[in-house]
């Protein structure tokens, strides 16, 4: 462990690289140091997994809306700033990765973390929202 699961609408499919994207995130995890500068995951156990959803409904299902759902499951002990700063990275790139589609189509993202012991991190972004909020 750690494992980060990508769960994503396949419409999604031909307009982003979701093999580029697990790279970035694998590369992202490792690249993490806890308050003492020691590496937060280990390079052997990290593994980033992506699949398009067989099914889906996403909102009202009146335009061809997009989801990603990832989920990082971690085991328990690291620090809540740790964890915290971890999410924030990982987010910033799935924002930075999905941006051009973003631009030509309506999509919800949710990353959250993970631990024997729960949830640690629920960061969202989203412009579906907003689409419903008027």
């Amino acid at each position: 462990m750690p494992h980060l699961v990508i769960l994503y609408t396949p419409n999604l499919e031909a307009e982003t690289d979701m093999t580029a994207l697990c790279r970035t995130l694998a590369d992202t995890m490792l690249a993490q140091r806890d308050e003492t500068g020691k590496p937060v995951f280990p390079i052997g156990g990290t593994r980033v997994l992506a699949y398009p959803a067989a099914h889906f409904a996403v909102a009202d299902g009146q335009a061809d809306y997009a989801f990603a759902y990832l989920n990082l499951r971690m085991a328990a002990g690291r620090a809540e700033a740790v964890k915290k700063k971890a999410g924030d990275a990982l987010l910033a790139d799935v924002r930075a990765h999905f941006e051009p589609v973003f631009s030509r189509r309506h999509i919800g993202i949710t990353l959250q973390i993970d631990e024997s012991s729960g949830q640690v991190y629920d960061g969202k972004h989203s412009n579906l929202h907003p689409l419903f909020n008027k």
